[in-house]
């Protein structure tokens, strides 16, 4: 049974290799917030999540959009010898995670204190190519 394990890890390790992807760990905006833009970009080709997300208004954004840049930057570093316009890219998959949640105290009436809680959240943007490699 563990070598079994140990197998499936190996490949799931080297299909992982082929895949570019970039992690944005506690970002201090709250993740349902952050849910609406990873939700509005999903599935996308790559330009086009680009552009939308420059001229999205809201602050995160600003963040997917720097994260979405890092993920294509690491796209063309593991694939050398292509071109991202010819790859025809895709956000295949955009996960957001709650993160850490800072909780801070603020007075109420009559001597009570309110829990205020800072939420962040976790997002990880993986990026592939709807061309696929014939060996």
């Amino acid at each position: 049974m563990g070598a079994r394990k140990r197998i499936k890890a190996d490949e799931l390790k080297k299909a992982r290799k082929k895949i570019a992807f970039a992690k944005l760990n506690n970002c201090p905006t709250s993740p349902r917030k952050m849910r609406l833009i990873a939700d509005l970009i999903r599935g996308m080709d790559a330009e086009k999540a680009l552009a939308e997300l420059k001229l999205n208004p809201k602050e995160a954004s600003s963040r997917m959009e720097k994260l979405l840049l890092s993920a294509l930057a690491n796209w063309e570093a593991k694939n050398e010898g292509k071109r991202m316009d010819q790859e025809n890219l895709f956000i295949s998959e955009v996960k957001v995670d709650s993160g850490r949640m800072l909780k801070r105290i603020q007075p109420a009436p009559q001597g009570r204190a309110h829990r205020i809680r800072k939420r962040s959240n976790h997002v990880t943007l993986v990026v592939d190519s709807r061309i696929k490699d014939k060996k």
